[in-house]
């Protein structure tokens, strides 16, 4: 018998240092107007220096085991582009820091796809037979990456963390992800990047020149990313409803990458979904890269919009170029 991924917690956590658009404009020539009317965003949460992104993992990583109601879990997976070293993965000390010792860990670098493509991971796992239950995190530090000289990339993003746990249980259960469509073009990686600290430009010699330099920096080509983002969450979108035998119209609630709420609306209408059913939770978080879908699934559940039953879709889009989608029925939870 085919064994499926359930969802079975969710938790989340965004650092308590507020950052509004008004605080941004008195260092960069900016404003809240300008950032508001491009992107959606009227604030973001940005961790205080010392704080990394495993401190945010273990954070949203306790409250989804807690809403699991079990701190049992067979594998951990860390979906992040900020990670809290270059070698070894963040994942291994995340989970010796949750008391989840001796068991597999590892992280997953798709950028803002990264969480769709850590719970696709965790769910193969299950279905082979190596994991009974997996806890999956999508958790970023972005602050620590931006060039707070860019406005074109300083007021987008967010930090914050955001977890599931995932169960092996039936493919009729809800909860239960119905399939995954991954993609990717590295075609065009130079679109989001940050050029230095790979070993095709060591992080050693980009600080030989004293003041850090702008390739140490994260970088997107805002324009291009915009329309790529449109046409593949919508491809790869309606790839994973035709697999789950959905139509558009019958789906509850779209819950995509927060990265620019026109972005989110453009997708809804190339799929023929009402505006209105798009989870939209960037206006208070920002971009969060892989924590953005858990944090917006958090931020629904907790305002009431997604009950038992519900049809959620989730979609993602980021560096790589990596996109893809997910869907399940909304199950009976109680969210941390």
């Amino acid at each position: 018998m085919s064994r499926a991924a359930v969802l079975a917690g969710l938790g989340t956590y965004v650092p308590p240092r507020v950052v509004t658009n008004d605080d941004l404009s008195r260092d960069m020539d900016t404003s809240d107007e300008w950032i508001r009317s491009r992107t959606g965003i009227a604030q973001r949460h940005w961790a205080q220096p010392g704080t990394a992104t495993g401190d945010l993992a273990v954070e949203a990583g306790e409250r989804a085991l807690k809403s699991a109601g079990s701190g049992d879990v067979d594998l951990v997976v860390v979906a992040t582009t900020t990670p809290d070293h270059p070698c070894p993965a963040t994942a291994p000390d995340v989970a010796h820091r949750l008391g989840l010792n001796a068991v597999a860990a590892y992280d997953i670098a798709a950028v803002c796809s990264g969480f769709v493509y850590a719970m696709a991971s965790a769910a193969g796992a299950i279905a082979a037979g190596i994991a009974e239950r997996v806890l999956v995190i999508g958790a970023e530090t972005y602050s620590t990456i931006l060039n707070p000289a860019d406005r074109t990339t300083s007021v987008i993003f967010g930090d914050g963390a955001g977890a599931v746990v995932l169960r092996a249980g039936e493919p009729s259960e809800p909860g239960a992800l119905l399939g995954h469509d991954l993609g990717s073009d590295g075609s065009l990686k130079d679109l989001i990047i940050v050029p230095a600290g790979g070993s095709r430009h060591p992080a050693g010699a980009a600080a030989e020149s004293g003041a850090r330099p702008a390739e140490t920096y994260f970088h997107m080509e805002g324009k291009p990313v915009f329309r790529h983002a449109v046409t593949r969450m919508a491809a790869s979108s309606r790839a994973i409803l035709d697999r789950a035998g959905w139509a558009p119209e019958s789906v509850d609630w779209f819950v995509g990458h927060q990265a620019n709420v026109r972005i989110l609306h453009a997708v809804a209408d190339q799929l023929g979904m009402a505006r209105g059913r798009t989870v939209v939770n960037l206006d208070r978080v920002g971009n969060t890269s892989a924590a953005s879908i858990p944090l917006a699934l958090g931020d629904a559940a907790s305002r009431g919009l997604l009950t038992p039953g519900d049809r959620v879709l989730m979609s993602a889009f980021g560096g790589g170029l990596t996109w893809g989608s997910t869907a399940l029925v909304w199950p009976r939870i109680v969210t941390g």
